[in-house]
């Protein structure tokens, strides 16, 4: 990728944002809530909250709270799905990948919550797969 910023919004428009640093890659998340969220695998990309900028459209974000302890940001107005957050680990703003105009210039580093997967999904890349989180402070355990 090039060190141009990343860009993107939601379907209908009316939400966009930009991304002042560069995502390492992508993360396919394959938990029951994403999967719920987006009709499929949950794919996110990571950037501290400070380099997630909404350059239009902020007040038709709502935030969803999905669990005890993370909320998930969609467009009001076409229902597009575009951040997740964790309300202790504020640390970082994880974008939804379908979210960003292309070309992205990224590729997918390694699948997340895999033991949740859907029976009709095949994990047959070789990348990693993680059992649940692979948040270093969570210990994962990798699956082979």
């Amino acid at each position: 990728m090039t060190d141009a910023k990343l860009k993107g919004g939601c379907l209908c428009g009316q939400v966009r944002f930009e991304l002042t640093e560069s995502p390492a890659g992508v993360v396919d998340c394959h938990c029951g809530m994403c999967r719920r969220w987006h009709g499929g695998v949950g794919s996110y990309v990571s950037v501290p909250w400070s380099a997630l900028r909404w350059t239009q459209g902020e007040e038709a974000l709502v935030w969803y709270r999905s669990s005890p302890e993370a909320s998930r940001a969609f467009c009001r107005h076409c229902g597009s799905s575009l951040a997740w957050r964790h309300d202790v680990r504020k640390r970082d703003a994880d974008v939804t990948a379908g979210a960003l105009d292309q070309p992205t210039g990224l590729k997918t580093l390694k699948h997340i919550y895999v033991a949740d997967k859907a029976d009709y999904t095949a994990l047959t890349d070789g990348l990693p797969q993680f059992a649940a989180s692979s948040a270093p402070h969570l210990a994962p355990t990798p699956k082979p």
